[in-house]
């Protein structure tokens, strides 16, 4: 079973919203944390926002004032809602799962193929 698989990403105008989700395996959901990290074209790959298994929900590089991230246990899913979405926010967006406090992106092992957001001006 593939780890992780994200889906929503696609084209908007900036100002819009989008909403990415990703489907976590057992595997995935028996880590400790679980988390957004995007990458613009030419930039380092950064953490968005993590979620690790006490419901503990933190929020990188200032992110949380347009970003909100959302984990459904039952059906396994991880969301991302973006809001007042600028072109900035442009990029792969992944989900990634690892086993360290902390959930830095060098600490995750599972990651899924990401999907792409565009934000136009």
């Amino acid at each position: 079973q593939v780890p992780l698989v994200e889906s929503g990403g696609g084209s908007v105008k900036a100002g819009g919203s989008l909403k990415v989700s990703c489907i976590y395996s057992e595997e995935a959901a028996n880590k400790y944390c679980i988390g957004w990290f995007r990458q613009a074209a030419g930039q380092r790959r950064e953490q968005v926002a993590s979620v690790d298994r006490t419901g503990t929900i933190d929020y990188w590089h200032g992110h949380d004032d347009r970003f909100t991230i959302s984990k459904d246990n039952v059906k396994k899913v991880l969301y991302l809602q973006g809001r007042n979405l600028q072109p900035e926010d442009s990029g792969m967006y992944s989900c990634g799962a690892g086993d360290q406090y902390g959930c830095s992106d060098s600490s995750m092992t599972l990651w899924g193929k990401g999907t792409l957001v565009t934000v136009y001006p």
